[in-house]
């Protein structure tokens, strides 16, 4: 279908101007490298370049990490399955447009004037700015649409942890959407334009903003620093190494069953809202700090190193470290792909910031992931006293959208499939 055919039929349709609904716009179909290139001063990312949409896997996880985000929740209001994989055709053909920086539909205006337009037009003007969309389906989804017997085994729910103060209402989740760029603009943009092509059939319920990349996949990058001013993600997984990725990042072959093979070539998220404690943290001596991460502050190097990616001696780091207590040395080998943000949210009410880390952490299973490693440092990481987690989810990032005619969670909801 060419483009103009594709902008021929729009979200009119569904407000009863005929046909059915957005139609798949044409984009060529490629595989998951990004047009950006995957270094950090690439041309193209300096221009707000494209990353490509189809691919094996979902762009936003082992693609570079863009500098802004807006995450966002939805629960499931229809009971139709028809109508929700519906709006899963007419969601993927939005993503696959603003992904290439191009409007949703027909665009925000010229269009019938007795209709709202398909794009809400903040983003008229913009470079695509690397936008990436990554959809997940939170464990209740399998609730809903007779697809409890499709429920994968690694989508377990997170056990309570300890020091856990979570809000209901910044946890949980039937779908969620991760839309990261280097425009905030751009990334608020396309998840509001999600939530409204959605409206009547999923809701939001909870999003969060974030900004300040806490974590890089690109190895020769300088690596950020989170709102305490230490350098995080030195030993991240580089979206460039294929072997770390397939051993610990992406669902295979040997993970799944008749039941979730859907699941092959996805990915398991694990969405964490940390609350910091900054104005303890900032009266607390430097030297303190340094023991409580197990590295210096100035070059990030672990204790009794010079540089920042000098392997570590964990035992000459303190036993209570965050650094080695989180370390693979210490975890049986335990490898997760951070993506986490830095936010605030204003105040607490007591004078406080409400500021933290929106930690995202992808990874091949949870059960031998996140849910391990988070049970050892919430039992005796000296970095508990400043921070607490208040909110969580956890989803299942299905494979990438192959091509023009893919979408988004078809091989569950697809009986083809």
């Amino acid at each position: 279908m060419s483009e103009d055919q594709s902008r021929s039929v729009s979200r009119r349709a569904v407000l009863g101007w005929g046909g059915a609904g957005i139609a798949l716009g044409a984009v060529t179909a490629g595989g998951a490298v990004a047009a950006v290139g995957s270094g950090p001063d690439q041309a193209g990312a300096r221009m707000g370049g494209a990353v490509e949409f189809h691919g094996v896997h979902q762009a936003g996880i082992a693609t570079p990490v863009q500098d802004r985000l807006h995450f966002a929740a939805f629960d499931v209001k229809t009971d139709d399955r028809a109508e929700f994989v519906r709006m899963l055709k007419e969601w993927t053909a939005a993503a696959r447009r603003m992904t290439a920086g191009k409007e949703v539909g027909e665009g925000a205006y010229g269009g019938l004037p007795e209709a709202p337009p398909d794009d809400t037009g903040e983003a008229l003007g913009l470079k695509p700015s690397r936008l990436t969309l990554t959809i997940g389906f939170g464990p209740s989804l399998f609730e809903k649409f007779g697809l409890r017997d499709k429920r994968p085994a690694a989508l377990v729910d997170l056990p309570p942890f300890p020091g856990d103060s979570l809000d209901p209402s910044r946890s949980g989740g039937d779908l969620c959407i991760q839309a990261c760029a280097d425009d905030p603009q751009v990334a608020v943009h396309a998840v509001r334009n999600l939530a409204r092509i959605g409206f009547g059939r999923v809701a939001v319920r909870w999003s969060q903003l974030g900004f300040g990349k806490t974590s890089s996949t690109t190895p020769d990058s300088q690596t950020p620093r989170n709102l305490f001013g230490f350098k995080d993600g030195t030993r991240n997984i580089a979206g460039t190494d294929t072997d770390r990725l397939k051993k610990f990042v992406w669902v295979g072959d040997g993970d799944v069953g008749p039941h979730d093979a859907w699941m092959r070539g996805g990915s398991y998220l694990v969405a964490r809202r940390i609350r910091m404690n900054i104005e303890t943290w900032d009266r607390t001596p430097l030297q303190e700090q340094e023991d409580i991460f197990g590295r210096d502050k100035a070059e990030g190097a672990p204790v009794g190193k010079a540089k920042e990616h000098d392997e570590p001696f964990l035992k000459a780091m303190k036993p209570t470290a965050h650094v080695r207590l989180a370390h693979p040395d210490s975890n049986g080998g335990i490898t997760i792909l951070r993506r986490g943000y830095s936010f605030t949210d204003g105040t607490d009410g007591l004078g406080r910031l409400d500021a933290g880390l929106f930690f995202l952490a992808y990874q091949r299973d949870p059960r031998r992931g996140f849910i391990p490693l988070q049970r050892r440092l919430a039992a005796s990481d000296a970095l508990n006293e400043y921070i607490q987690h208040v909110g969580s989810a956890i989803f299942a990032i299905p494979p990438g959208v192959r091509d023009a005619h893919d979408w988004w969670g078809r091989t569950l909801l697809s009986e083809e499939a």
